[in-house]
């Protein structure tokens, strides 16, 4: 078995002597591990950091078993950001989340665009949280636990939506919400529309909500909790004021 593919890096560890263990999220084939060898050598690993762009070359002798690959990097990477730790945070997240919650070996196109996207804005400081939380919101609608966010479950109302049920994932506009607001989620207009900028609590809101689903939907059957750098993730733009 042989293929070629796009890929970002999700993870990378020591295996053997000099080899490693990577986890690639690939456009065509899904989340794919592959033994790199020298993949720990100084002259690969700076290429395996996550978040990292290459195009993988995998090759197995059986499907089921677990190959290699070979790598050739795309673009700066990671080390772009080195500036920028707050931005790093985020990619290392994402990569966390996309390793953990997408099945290995099955094909989830919508999930690999979402992260090239949200790569693509992290030099933007201004936009790519909320970004993050697009790209959460995508990876569920790639598993099939999208948002409902087109009308209010409740009366079917298109406008003033700005909460969510925290059962069905369905918004729920204002009117119709306000005797449940304290059990509701909050929908940030950013999610709606990309009109009309990011208010100061709206990235909170956002990264509550798809926590909540990614919980619910995703990781609990799993046995998991959300990945640790997701939630190092929250704290850091806490702290920088970010949210």
């Amino acid at each position: 078995m042989e293929f070629e593919d796009d890929a970002f890096v999700l993870s990378a560890r020591p295996h053997g002597e000099s080899g490693a263990i990577v986890e690639f999220l690939t456009a065509a084939h899904g989340r794919y591990a592959a033994h790199v060898p020298g993949g720990t050598s100084r002259r690969i690993k700076p290429f395996l950091q996550p978040g990292a762009r290459a195009v993988m070359s995998y090759r197995a002798r059986v499907s089921d078993q677990l190959g290699s690959a070979s790598v050739e990097p795309v673009g700066e990477g990671p080390s772009a950001l080195f500036d920028d730790a707050l931005a790093l945070a985020g990619l290392s997240a994402a990569a966390a989340v996309a390793a953990a919650a997408l099945p290995e070996r099955e094909p989830h196109p919508g999930a690999f665009y979402a992260f090239e996207a949200l790569t693509d804005s992290l030099i933007h400081p201004d936009i790519w949280p909320a970004i993050f939380v697009r790209f959460e919101a995508g990876l569920l609608q790639d598993l099939g636990f999208g948002l409902d966010l087109s009308k209010c479950a409740a009366t079917g109302v298109l406008d003033n939506l700005i909460y969510v049920s925290p059962r069905t994932g369905r918004a729920v506009s204002a009117e119709a919400g306000e005797p449940y607001k304290d059990k509701l989620l909050h929908l940030p207009p950013f999610l709606l529309s990309a009109q009309g900028g990011i208010a100061p609590g709206d990235v909170r809101a956002g990264l509550d909500l798809t926590a909540h689903f990614l919980q619910a939907f995703v990781f609990n059957p799993l046995n998991r909790p959300l990945p640790q750098a997701r939630l190092w993730l929250v704290d850091r733009l806490s702290d920088a004021d970010r949210l």
